[in-house]
């Protein structure tokens, strides 16, 4: 798949701007604050909908504008497909392909496989365990379309539980056969997910190491693993028990909403014993492996977008970097750097095609 020219509109600190992009390589370079990364974000956006950088939606227009448009021609499995994000203040977002717009967003995610790397992805090492869910969900769900319509009803199912244990704390009542109809619901989707996250992790765990063996040169043992409450009690039981916490608490304190992954090297946390080129190799393994999973499972070779990803690192692990993406398992890279010098270097030894644009 190949994203063949991008326009924008208002978005971010462009207020116009077209780009015709190389098949294979291409570099955003220019000081920091010229726009590289909304670029990319920009790209990240016609893929899932939405900013990867920003979740105030509205944020991403242009200060002296009301709306944004970002415009993608893409060539995927030899048919042109034109895809179209825009939104107005005031009004809500709009996604496109080929002219006709989406119902539902979550019909899109999937359609163009997309992977970034960013300095940003430090917050799935120093963050909570949303974040890192959020990341186990967004692989899954861009080949898994079961999955994210299981995690859209749990997540529903769990905001309506909620505000039945405000609603009860408000008018000191409680009424428990009310409550068990959404445990019901909670405990189904709640399964399916937990299988799910438990069934996708046994073939991205290995794919992940071989990648980080890989940046490493095999100098450091890492792992992942997964952390659940209904690996020891089925999620309905769990809700019974926590019944009395959850009502002073006036919300669900337990269920698939609560995983987590660890993340480990040696054996103990990355957080607290990782140097910071351990840590950014280890979160740059994390999304190539992700790469692979999808790459694997959709049969559509993703886009992979690579946002500052020399910084932190010294040589030796760069070049790691790069013979893993000179072949021809990668297909179009989007890269941005503050050095046109250091990014030109780099790009040359990979013997691709490729453009550079100047900001």
């Amino acid at each position: 798949m190949i994203l063949k020219t991008l326009s924008l509109v208002n978005y971010k600190n462009f207020e116009s701007q077209n780009f015709e992009f190389d098949n294979k390589i291409n570099c955003f370079v220019g000081f920091n604050g010229v726009g590289k990364t909304n670029i990319l974000d920009a790209i990240y956006h016609l893929s899932f909908g939405k900013s990867y950088f920003n979740p105030v939606a509205t944020q991403n227009i242009n200060h002296n504008a009301d709306f944004f448009v970002v415009d993608g021609v893409f060539d995927k499995l030899e048919r042109t497909e034109k895809i179209i994000v825009s939104l107005k203040r005031g009004q809500k977002k709009i996604i496109k392909r080929n002219g006709k717009a989406y119902d539902k967003f979550s019909d899109h995610i999937g359609f163009i496989p997309l992977v970034i790397i960013s300095p940003a992805d430090r917050d799935l090492i120093i963050e909570g365990s949303d974040t890192r869910r959020k990341f186990i969900d967004s692989v899954i769900s861009q080949s898994n379309k079961a999955y994210l319509n299981n995690l859209i009803n749990y997540n529903k199912v769990l905001a309506q539980r909620n505000a039945l244990l405000k609603y009860f704390a408000l008018n000191n009542t409680f009424n428990q056969q009310t409550l068990e109809v959404y445990d019901d619901q909670l405990h189904t989707y709640g399964l399916e997910i937990f299988k799910t996250r438990h069934e996708f992790l046994k073939v991205f765990i290995p794919i992940f190491k071989d990648r980080y063996e890989a940046i490493s040169n095999n100098n450091e043992n890492v792992n992942l693993s997964y952390k659940s409450d209904l690996y020891d009690t089925d999620l309905k039981t769990l809700l019974a028990q926590r019944v009395s916490k959850d009502k002073a608490l006036q919300y669900t304190s337990v269920g698939i909403h609560k995983d987590d992954l660890s993340f480990e090297i040696e054996t103990h946390p990355i957080k607290k014993f990782g140097s910071q080129g351990q840590q950014k190799s280890f979160l740059i393994a994390l999304k190539l492996a992700q790469f692979d999973f999808v790459k694997q499972q959709s049969g559509v070779t993703p886009l992979l977008l690579l946002d500052d990803i020399f910084d932190k690192l010294d040589e030796q692990r760069v070049a790691q970097i790069i013979s893993l993406v000179d072949n021809e398992n990668f297909g179009q890279l989007f890269i941005s750097d503050t050095h046109a010098d250091r990014t030109e270097n780099v790009i040359k030894q990979i013997h691709q095609s490729y453009k550079i644009f100047k900001l």
